[in-house]
């Protein structure tokens, strides 16, 4: 197997992506500190057109060098948000029509991988801070929680990587419908 080209991938400019018909899918980020997650979080988003991401609270946003190291430029391509309040970010999603999905261990969430997408609806994956998670007031606000299913002995996975896990889950199975 030959690895293939950066001119093998047909990659489009981010002018091109900003145009392009976006998945059904949002991320909010609910005061996560790490810039280097925020910049991976709009990296995985640019990767599966997400149609926008929400920076809530103490979360950073572009321009930021540290953001730009992980992100590589999908600051510029991804739309994206601030809103000091993440309610606020959630109320806006919610009057745009999409479904309120947060990433965290509560009781009664759905475990991801039994999680199956609507057709034709709109997703939100809100994440959270990386010590904290998601603060039980943006929980209470979510329309369902979705949990990772782990076997090892942290019992938690880094922000950017839980982000990437759903998106990527939901994603695929929005592919097939």
């Amino acid at each position: 197997m030959k690895k293939k080209s950066i001119w093998d991938l047909h990659r489009v400019t981010a002018e091109e992506f900003k145009e392009q018909k976006k998945s059904p899918l949002a991320v909010v980020l609910d005061n996560v500190r790490s810039l280097s997650n925020v910049g991976a979080v709009l990296r995985t988003c640019d990767a599966f057109a997400v149609e926008e991401v929400q920076l809530c609270g103490v979360t950073g946003t572009p321009p930021s060098p540290e953001i730009h190291k992980t992100a590589l430029g999908a600051e510029d391509s991804v739309d994206w948000r601030h809103y000091d309040n993440t309610l606020d970010g959630i109320a806006d999603l919610k009057r745009r029509g999409f479904t309120i999905c947060v990433l965290e261990q509560v009781e009664g969430s759905v475990s991801l991988e039994k999680f199956i997408p609507e057709e034709g609806k709109k997703y939100a994956i809100v994440a959270g801070n990386e010590v904290k998670g998601v603060a039980q007031e943006v929980v209470d606000a979510a329309d369902f929680c979705i949990e990772i299913p782990q076997a090892g002995t942290k019992h938690s996975l880094n922000v950017s990587v839980s982000a990437g896990i759903a998106l990527w889950q939901l994603y695929s199975r929005m592919l097939n419908q």
